[in-house]
């Protein structure tokens, strides 16, 4: 059984490496012997995630014409690659992308800071903001008015509490979307409920298409759920998804599921345009495809003329295609875990009857609280202070970053909670390391990709402002400083990952 899991055209791969900055390599800045310019020109689409791993390229003959160059020096690049550990071949099946043996996944930079640690090191590792006050106090106390009638049950509501389903299924009514309780699944936050998706629709080695880059800790629920994941790179910048990508894996790959956060991605930042959910919810419904989509960043656009564009499941208003995961941990606070799944109601029975085998339900406490915040204004109340405390918290880590490290890109999102930041061709991997020896955290690209794919990025979260954000830049600049003179940041990825 062949190895890839897409397919990249000759014609898109040649488009992609003519685009690419021109990057000498020899001695002196000497041009690089055309195979070597080649391999080296494969080799950072890998790296950036341009290139999915596991992607099957084109036969050598193909890639000549698309390029304009003989055989031989495609051969000779694809010798290179193989050699590297950057290409896998088998007769009869052709060579598909790859990563060396031996560059596992960054372990640090997304597990919550521990409380103690705090005061020495300036965590952006997690996109999560402080509880936007007095409206968390506010719904608790809400909350335990509510209490007295629940307590006299047992107090497990698989589904959710009846009242916090209509609440949420109404919520989406008023969007346009009629939804009926028996749509939606309380969960505890929106990992429990894609926990519970991938169970249910992706057993072991079935597919999964993933947005490349995507949010960390989801790609490492569903590794370990034991599906196979196939990486959809996304566009430059903040221009979403690209959809003749999108297409063709559908169609090539087959996958069970598609994860997609379609509003201000994380880690990137963009906004899918109607457009393009229209095509993807066309697109997955024709491949069979069940597209789970990712809201938990819907409320978060920072910028005030922002006009956004329907919601995913719009498009396939029944949930047949359409799963939707929607939460409170990034709108309102990441201690608040609770999340729901809108889906088809067989749909949401299946989920609900598995859920005996996991955690039987979510806290009803918590669920209260989020009642009381929906149905007293509060919610909307408090997702204005978040927004506040995300605006200012971007505006003022973009200008430190773009003062002390000028040489540093990234386009500005316009809402969510991070920042997508390509690090000047230095190793994303070692600057994390090197960031924990100077005072603050940084989570490395490849968490963000399938298999070492992004080396050559960090994620920074919108959670500092102010004098903290401008010593978070000083910081990071004395962490690119350190690998930079390779001062004893470890052995386990390169200091600089362009030839």
């Amino acid at each position: 059984m062949a190895q890839w899991t897409s397919t990249v055209g000759a014609a898109q791969l040649a488009r992609q490496l003519r685009t690419q900055q021109a990057r000498p390599t020899g001695p002196g800045g000497r041009k690089p012997p055309a195979y070597r310019a080649l391999a080296d020109g494969v080799r950072l689409l890998v790296l950036e995630g341009r290139v999915p791993v596991a992607a099957r390229l084109p036969a050598e003959r193909e890639l000549a014409l698309a390029l304009a160059v003989s055989r031989t020096t495609v051969a000779a690049a694809y010798e290179a690659l193989r050699t590297e550990g950057f290409l896998e071949s088998r007769r009869g099946a052709g060579s598909w992308t790859a990563v060396p043996a031996g560059n596992p996944l960054p372990a640090r930079g997304l597990e919550p800071l521990p409380p103690e640690s705090l005061g020495s090191m300036i965590d952006l590792g997690c996109a999560a903001l402080p509880a936007p006050e007095p409206w968390l106090t506010r719904a608790v106390q809400g909350a335990l008015e509510e209490l007295p009638p629940y307590a006299h049950t047992h107090g497990d509501y698989p589904a959710g509490l009846p009242a916090l389903r209509q609440m949420i299924a109404d919520r989406y009514t008023a969007l346009g979307i009629p939804t009926m309780p028996e749509q939606i699944m309380v969960t505890t936050g929106a990992m429990g409920a894609i926990d519970a998706i991938c169970h249910l629709f992706a057993g072991r080695g079935e597919r999964i298409a993933v947005e490349s880059p995507s949010y960390a800790n989801i790609l490492q629920l569903m590794r370990e759920t034991g599906a196979r994941l196939v990486p959809v790179a996304m566009e430059e910048g903040l221009g979403g998804w690209d959809m003749n990508r999108w297409r063709q894996v559908l169609r090539d790959a087959a996958p069970r599921l598609a994860y997609v956060v379609a509003d201000f991605h994380n880690p990137t930042g963009a906004l899918a345009d109607e457009q393009q959910r229209r095509e993807l919810v066309d697109a997955a419904r024709s491949a069979g495809t069940v597209l789970v989509v990712d809201e938990t960043m819907n409320e978060l656009r920072l910028d005030a003329d922002i006009d956004m564009p329907r919601r995913v499941c719009a498009f396939d208003p029944a949930g047949s295609t359409v799963l939707t995961v929607g939460s409170a941990s990034k709108a309102f606070w990441a201690g608040m875990r609770i999340g729901w799944v809108r889906a088809a109601p067989d749909v949401i029975r299946s989920l609900v009857a598995a859920r005996a085998y996991a955690d039987m339900g979510t806290p009803v406490l918590e669920q209260l609280a989020i009642h009381w915040l929906m149905g007293t204004g509060g919610w909307e109340q408090a997702v204005e202070v978040r927004r506040g405390q995300a605006r200012e918290n971007r505006d003022a880590l973009v200008a430190a970053v773009r003062r002390e490290l000028p040489d540093w890109e990234f386009a500005v999102p316009r809402g969510g909670l991070t920042l997508w930041v390509r690090t000047g061709g230095l190793s994303g991997s070692r600057l994390a390391v090197a960031g924990e020896r100077v005072g603050v955290r940084v989570p490395s690209g490849p968490r963000f990709g399938v298999d070492g794919a992004f080396e050559g990025y960090v994620r920074l979260p919108f959670t500092v402002s102010g004098p903290v954000a401008d010593e978070a830049a000083v910081r990071l600049a004395a962490a690119v400083d350190l690998v930079r003179s390779g001062a004893g940041v470890g052995a386990d990825a390169p200091r600089s990952f362009v030839a």
